[in-house]
């Protein structure tokens, strides 16, 4: 059985036990989250689609710890100008152990 979630704008496809890194959220870790943006539940060969989500559905899970990623650089140049600009990023993340699909 697996899910499709949504959560930080972005779609995850989730299975029970499994560990996942989404943008952070504001829990504390040890703490069970729920997430309820379901979009599509397979139940061994039975696809329930949702209109825009699926109804009663939830996904549990644990949040085991929050990192950062690793570091992006942005790095602009025009050439001839003397113009240079260097940024880096590093993405605030959340880990999570996904514990159950509810259906």
């Amino acid at each position: 059985m697996y899910a499709v979630i949504e959560t930080g704008s972005k779609q995850y496809r989730v299975e029970a036990g499994q560990k996942l890194e989404i943008e952070r959220l504001e829990t504390k870790a040890g703490e069970s989250v729920t997430f309820d943006r379901v979009l599509m539940i397979n139940d061994g060969g039975k696809v329930v689609v949702g209109r825009p989500t699926v109804p009663r559905a939830a996904v549990i899970a644990e949040v085991l710890e929050h990192k950062r990623g690793p570091k992006v650089i942005a790095f602009k140049m025009r050439r001839r100008e003397g113009y240079h600009r260097k940024v880096g990023h590093r993405q605030a993340l959340t880990v999570v152990k996904i514990r159950e699909i509810k259906f």
